[in-house]
């Protein structure tokens, strides 16, 4: 029998090649809690990305609320955390965030196992994501599936299933802190090279 798996989703993109690959040995549910998101429009962009995909796919889906001020408040808790760099020390607040909520969300509704695309992004440490997970799998008695779904190159591979299935991309992390960096990193780029294109890829 299939356990039942949690998995956390951070967005419609990084989730197609997870699912599928998840799907073959659980009976997977997504939940998709990212009150790192910001601004509120680029919130509702990926999750109707995200319900775009899960109807077409019979995905069982939970939307739980956008509950950005607890991510704002988190952050401003640590003093000089708002200045970290993309792969910096809130980067690790933000997967332990994100996951507390699917670890309560699965204890309370009797999921056997919990998991995250997160790892799929080149651009988060996935040690970092598998270290959380598993301080939060002590805590709450459930198991972790500390997984690298970028390897074998699964973020080339799920980012042309997205794309084949109509699926948008967006252009940074999430959080406006990212936001931020990636538009400085932009000005950087605009000002060393001369020209009027961004970087040749974005952040995802």
């Amino acid at each position: 029998m299939k356990k039942n798996l949690l998995l956390h989703v951070c967005c419609a993109p990084c989730a197609v090649y997870v699912v599928k690959k998840m799907q073959a040995d659980y009976n997977v549910t997504l939940f998709f809690y990212n009150p790192n998101i910001q601004p509120k429009t680029e919130f509702r962009f990926r999750q109707s990305e995200l319900k775009k995909i899960s109807r077409l796919k019979n995905w069982d889906t939970i939307y739980p609320g956008y509950e950005t001020e607890e991510w704002f408040s988190l952050v401003k808790s640590f003093p000089g955390y708002a200045k970290e760099p993309e792969r910096g020390k809130r980067c690790s607040l933000c997967f332990n965030l994100r996951l507390k909520k699917t670890f309560e969300y699965a204890k309370k509704n009797g999921y056997d196992i919990a998991a995250s695309t997160l790892s799929i992004s080149p651009y988060k440490v996935t040690s970092r994501i598998n270290e959380e997970g598993k301080k939060l799998s002590s805590k709450y008695g459930i198991e972790f599936l500390a997984e690298n779904f970028k390897k074998k190159d699964g973020y080339n591979i799920g980012r042309k299933m997205a794309i084949a299935l109509g699926i948008k991309h967006q252009n940074y992390c999430g959080c406006v802190y990212s936001k931020v960096e990636k538009k400085l990193k932009e000005k950087l780029y605009f000002v060393s090279s001369g020209v009027s294109a961004g970087p040749p890829e974005p952040l995802i």
